[in-house]
Parts: C-alpha cells; structure tokens; sequence
C-alpha cells in the first residue's frame, strides 16, 4: 500500500491534534523510511518482477527488519517512546505507535505473501490486494479521501498557505500514485531505495510546514 499510509496520517490527527502532520506521516510510513536504508545496506533485498503483482513490478523477497510484524512493533515502540520522553504526551505516543504498526497491518492485506510475522520466521501473509489494480485503487482512494476529509474536519487553515500547501501535497501524491502505477518499471533498485528516500522525508517535512499553518478546529459543546 501506498497512499492509504497517508490516510492513516491523516485521520491520525482528530484523536491526537496536538502532534505535528509530519510527526504522524513519519509514523506511518516509517518502515517504508527504514526500508531504503536497510536495502542500500544489503540488510534486505528485493527485485525488479514485471507481473509479480498487477500493482507493482517489485518482488519483495527479504524484508524482516523494517516490514516483519515483530519489528514494526518493536519500531513503533521506540518511537512512541521516543515521542513520550521528549513530548511528555503518553497518549499521542500511543496513537503514534498505532501509526506505525498500521502500516504492517495494511501491507498485509495488499501484498502477496511475502510479509513476514518476525525476523528469521518462515510463516509469510498477505492477502494479495495487489492482484487487483481496480481493487487496489478504489481502497486506496477511498481510504485517501477519508482521512484528508477527517484531517480537514479536525483542523482550519490560518492563513492561505494552510490551504494551498496542503492541497498541492495531496495533488502530488496522486500524481506519483498513479505515476507508479500505470508507469514503467524503475531502472534500477538503488533508484527505488533513494527515491523512497527523498520522497518520503519530502513528505514528512511538507506535513510539518502544513501543520505550522493550520490549527485544530474548535469542538462542538
């Protein structure tokens, strides 16, 4: 899954509106973030498969560190704690590590099965949404639409660059989803693992500048 991650940001912020967009777009994309680092590193591995799935043309063959189950939770832990020693807020440190084992837990269900459980185990999940484009698309979309119209419910723009900004954002990230998925193969895995680089930490740090100029919408009495 891609996009449906950000959703995941997104709604994040009506439970918890005093953390940070990007905070939450970091959480929820982290084992995306670990990933590259850990595939330059030759930790994992992956392959480009033309046809492994309708989605994507990556085979995902070694990935325990940054996408087994036991990992992401351990991930999630140290960075909620993290996120509680500096920010003396336990709860959002909860929902933060929620974040970050919700990636797993979507993964699982687009992937084909290749999503270990824990590092060195044999027992691999996945219910293969990735099969479908169309599936794929209308749960991604869906998901994305949901979570930008919470965000937008839990928050107000204070100046124009709270609207603009955040607009421009999602535009972007439609653009590069169906650019990967209607798009050629990428040449190479080291342009993958620096792209998802870049591109992941670009987003982190525009969700915290679009936070700066938003804030949390009053409640109703």
């Amino acid at each position: 899954m891609f996009i449906g991650h950000f959703a995941v940001a997104y709604a994040a912020k009506k439970a918890t509106p005093k953390t940070s967009l990007g905070t939450l777009l970091l959480a929820a994309q982290l084992p995306d973030l670990l990933w590259p680092v850990f595939l330059l590193l030759g930790l994992e591995h992956a392959a480009i498969a033309p046809g492994s799935t309708a989605v994507t043309p990556l085979a995902f063959t070694d990935y325990p560190l940054s996408h087994s189950l036991l990992a992401d939770l351990g991930w999630g832990l140290v960075f909620a704690g993290v996120y509680a020693l500096l920010k003396k807020d336990t709860r959002a440190a909860l929902w933060l590590c929620a974040c970050v084992i919700s990636h797993w837990v979507l993964d699982a269900i687009s992937h084909r099965p290749d999503m270990p459980l824990y590092p060195g185990g044999h027992i691999l999940v996945g219910l293969g949404l990735w099969n479908s484009k169309l599936g794929t698309v209308t749960v991604e979309m869906g998901m994305f639409v949901a979570g930008m119209a919470i965000y937008l419910s839990a928050t107000r723009a204070r100046d124009r660059k709270g609207v603009w900004s955040f607009w421009l954002l999602n535009m972007l990230l439609v653009i590069i989803y169906f650019g990967n998925l209607f798009g050629p193969p990428p040449p190479s895995m080291t342009a993958v693992a620096y792209t998802g680089l870049v591109g992941g930490w670009l987003v982190v740090i525009w969700g915290a500048w679009i936070d700066r100029h938003r804030v949390a919408a009053p409640t109703s009495p």
